[in-house]
C-alpha cells in the first residue's frame, strides 16, 4: 500500500503458431504488463501481420455494429482459443464483403436523406411564393422584355423604394410579409435593370432564387412536392426492409466475428510493444508480480504442456526507470488515487504517497473548515451527487466528516460559537495557539517529506543524494537543528546548543556535497555552492511558513460567519433568516472550494515536490474484452 509490488521480468518463448494462444492465456491471467523484448537474437516481428489484420477487421466490425446495431452481450467461453492469422484474415475478408453490402444500403439511405433535405428547402421557398397566384414559368422568362425580380426587403424601405422605382418605370407588388421582411415582385423594362439593381442593393434587397422545380404555378408545384415526398417515403421503407434483412442475415455471424476478434485482441495489443521471434519461435516479454509466479507456471503448464520456455529475473538497476508501478489499494483508499495520479505516477520501488496524502489532506481540510453544520452539509451534498461524482464523492464524505470533527474541537456549528463548548480550542479566542499548532504541523510534514525523499533516493541507488543533499538526511539534520534553535529562542524548548550544532553540521555537509557536485571553475563553484546552500535554508523555512495558511483559513472561517451574523442582525425576522441561510450557503460553496484547493496546494507544492517524482509508469495489464 505504501510502495509498488515487487515485479519480475519474464520472457515467454513458444512456437510462433501458438503465440496468439499464449497472449490470450496471459490476458486471462490478468497481471501481465507487456514490455519490449531485449533479446537481440530475436530480430523478427511475427505478430506484425496479425496486428494489421486485426486492426482492419476491428475497424470494419465497429462500422458494421454502428450500422446494424449491437449483437448482444459478449460471453467468452473459458476454453475458447484465439484465431490463427489465417482465421483472422478470413474474418477480415468476410467483414469486408458485408461492409460493401451495407455500404450500398447506407449510400441509398444517404441519397434519400439528401433528397428529403432538398425537398424541405423547396417547400420553404414555395411557402413564400404561394402568395403569387401566377405561373412563375411565364413570369420569369429569360427572353422577355420585362425584367422581373422576386425577393424581400425591410418593411421600412418599401415606401421609398416604391417611389424610386416609379421614376424608372418599375412597379413593386407585395405578396407576403414575415416579421419586418416584405416579400415582393418588382417588374419593369429590362433596359433599366442595372440601375434598378443598384437601387435595390442600397435598400437591403434580398433576391429569392426560384429553383427550376418551382417554375410553374404554385398549386402545381405543391402537388409535385407531395408526390415526390411520397415516392421518397416508399424508397425509405424499402431501404429499411433491406437493412433489416441484412441484420437478420449477418447478425449471428457478426456476433461470431466479434467473439473471434475479442480473442485475437491480446496478441494484437501485445504486438505494439513488441512480440519478437525468429523462425518458428516467438517471444512475449513483460512484467508480472513476484507473488504470481507460481500461478503463472500452473496456467502455462495447463495450456501448453511444457511446450514453452519461461525465463524470469528481477529488474536490473539500469532498467528501474522502465519498470511499471503496480500498487494495490484497499477500497476505502481508492477514491484518493486520482488526486495523487493527477500529479503523477510513483516510480517502481518509490514511496507511494496515497495513504499519507489521504490522511494529511483530510486533516488540513478539517482544520481550515472546522464546523459541525458546514461539514454535515458537505457530507449531504456528496451523498446527493454521489452517482454523478463517482468514487470521488467519498472524498467529500470523508472531508465533511473530518470538518464536523474539527467543528466539535472548535465548538462551532453553522458559525455559532455559543451553542457548543469547544472540546479543544476556539480559533477566535486563541489565534496564537492555532498559529503555533499550524506551524508545528508544517514542521512535522516537512520532516516526513525529507525522510520519504531520502528513502526514495536510497531505493533508486542514489545513496549520496539520500545522505548528503539538501533534500536528504543532511538537509533534515539542518532543518531539525534550525527548528530546535528557533524554538529555544522562543522559550518553547531548551535545546539551543545541541540544536545549533546539529544545524551547523547539516549545513556544512550540504555545502560540501554541493561543492563536490558542482562541475565548474573555482569562482563559479563558490557561487553555486553558496547560492544552493542558501536556497536550502530559504526553501525549507518558506515551505514551513506556508502552513500558516491553515491557521489563517480557520480564522477566516470564523470571520466570514461573523460578517454574515452582522448583516443579519440589522434586518427583520424574515430577512434575518434568509441572510443566515444564504450566508452559510456562500461559506459552504465559496470557502469550502477555496479550502479544498489550498489543501491540495499544500500537498502538491510543499509535499510532493520534495520527494515524489511523478514520472513513473503505470502498470497496464494485458486484458481480454469482457461482456
Amino acid at each position: 500500500m505504501l510502495r509498488a509490488e515487487p515485479l519480475f521480468r519474464i520472457q515467454l518463448l513458444m512456437l510462433a503458431s501458438e503465440a496468439q494462444d499464449a497472449a490470450l492465456a496471459l490476458a486471462r491471467f490478468g497481471v501481465f504488463n507487456p514490455a519490449p523484448c531485449t533479446a537481440d537474437a530475436l530480430a523478427e516481428s511475427p505478430a506484425a501481420a496479425y496486428r494489421e489484420a486485426w486492426l482492419e477487421a476491428e475497424a470494419r466490425l465497429s462500422k458494421l455494429l454502428q450500422e446494424c446495431g449491437d449483437t448482444g452481450p459478449l460471453e467468452l467461453p473459458e476454453d475458447a482459443e484465439a484465431p490463427s492469422l489465417a482465421d483472422l484474415q478470413d474474418v477480415n475478408n468476410w467483414l469486408k464483403g458485408v461492409w460493401i453490402a451495407c455500404l450500398a444500403c447506407h449510400d441509398d439511405e444517404a441519397q434519400i436523406a439528401e433528397a428529403r433535405s432538398h425537398l424541405g428547402a423547396l417547400e420553404d421557398t414555395l411557402a413564400k411564393l404561394e402568395g403569387l397566384n401566377v405561373n412563375l414559368a411565364h413570369l420569369l422568362k429569360a427572353d422577355s422584355l420585362l425584367a422581373v425580380n422576386i425577393g424581400s426587403l425591410p418593411a421600412a424601405e418599401v415606401k421609398r423604394v416604391t417611389e424610386a422605382l416609379g421614376m424608372t418605370g418599375h412597379l413593386l407588388s407585395r405578396f407576403d410579409q414575415i416579421g419586418d421582411q416584405v416579400f415582393a415582385v418588382i417588374a419593369g423594362p429590362r433596359v433599366r435593370e442595372e440601375e434598378v439593381r443598384g437601387l435595390l442593393a442600397q435598400a437591403g434587397w434580398r433576391e429569392l432564387p426560384v429553383p427550376d422545380e418551382l417554375r410553374t404555378h404554385p398549386q402545381a408545384a405543391r402537388a409535385w412536392l407531395e408526390a415526390e415526398r411520397s415516392r421518397l417515403d416508399g424508397q425509405a421503407g424499402a431501404a429499411c426492409q433491406i437493412r433489416d434483412g441484412l441484420r437478420e442475415q449477418f447478425g449471428p455471424r457478426l456476433h461470431e466475428a466479434r467473439l473471434r476478434l475479442a480473442l485475437a485482441r491480446p496478441l494484437a495489443e501485445a504486438a505494439v510493444t513488441g512480440v519478437r521471434g525468429k523462425g518458428g519461435l516467438a517471444a512475449l516479454s513483460g512484467w508480472i508480480p513476484k507473488r504470481q509466479l507460481d500461478t503463472l507456471r500452473k496456467t502455462l503448464d495447463a495450456r501448453f504442456h511444457a511446450r514453452y520456455w519461461l525465463d524470469l529475473r528481477e529488474p536490473s538497476p539500469r532498467e528501474i526507470a522502465e519498470v511499471p508501478s503496480l500498487v494495490r489499494y484497499p477500497g476505502w483508499l481508492r477514491p484518493y488515487v486520482p488526486l495523487v495520479r493527477s500529479y503523477g505516477v510513483p516510480r517502481y520501488g518509490e514511496f507511494d504517497p496515497v495513504l499519507p496524502f489521504a490522511i494529511t489532506y483530510l486533516l488540513l481540510f478539517g482544520a481550515m473548515f472546522g464546523d459541525v453544520g458546514h461539514g454535515a452539509a458537505i457530507v449531504l451534498l456528496a451523498l446527493v451527487f454521489a452517482r454523478r461524482l463517482g468514487r470521488i464523492a467519498w472524498v467529500g464524505v470523508a472531508a465533511g466528516s473530518v470538518s464536523m470533527l474539527f467543528g466539535l474541537f472548535y465548538g462551532s456549528i453553522f458559525g455559532f460559537e455559543d451553542i457548543l463548548s469547544p472540546l479543544w480550542l476556539s480559533p477566535l479566542h486563541d489565534p496564537v495557539r492555532v498559529l503555533t499548532i499550524s506551524v508545528a504541523f508544517g514542521v512535522g510534514f516537512i520532516v516526513f517529506t525529507l525522510l520519504a525523499n531520502a528513502y526514495n533516493k536510497g531505493m533508486a541507488g542514489r545513496a549520496s543524494e539520500a545522505l548528503f543533499d539538501s533534500a536528504g538526511l543532511a538537509g533534515l539534520a539542518f532543518y531539525l537543528g534550525a527548528v530546535g534553535t528557533l524554538a529555544s529562542w522562543a522559550g518553547v524548548l531548551d535545546v539551543a546548543r545541541p540544536a545549533a550544532v546539529l544545524a551547523g553540521l547539516g549545513l556544512v555537509v550540504v555545502a560540501a556535497y554541493k561543492w563536490v557536485e558542482a562541475r565548474a571553475g573555482l569562482g563559479e563553484r563558490i557561487l553555486v555552492t553558496a547560492i544552493e546552500t542558501l536556497e536550502t535554508a530559504i526553501n525549507l523555512f518558506s515551505n514551513t511558513l506556508s502552513f500558516m495558511r491553515v491557521a489563517a483559513f480557520s480564522l477566516n472561517h470564523v470571520a466570514l460567519a461573523l460578517a454574515v451574523f452582522t448583516l443579519a442582525h440589522g434586518l427583520d425576522a424574515a430577512g434575518h433568516g434568509i441572510t443566515l441561510v444564504l450566508g452559510n450557503g456562500v461559506i459552504i460553496v465559496l470557502e469550502g472550494g477555496i479550502v479544498a484547493i489550498q489543501a491540495l496546494r499544500l500537498m502538491y507544492y510543499e509535499g510532493f515536490s520534495r520527494f515524489f517524482s511523478g514520472d513513473g509508469k503505470e502498470f497496464v495489464p494485458l486484458r481480454i474484452e469482457k461482456a
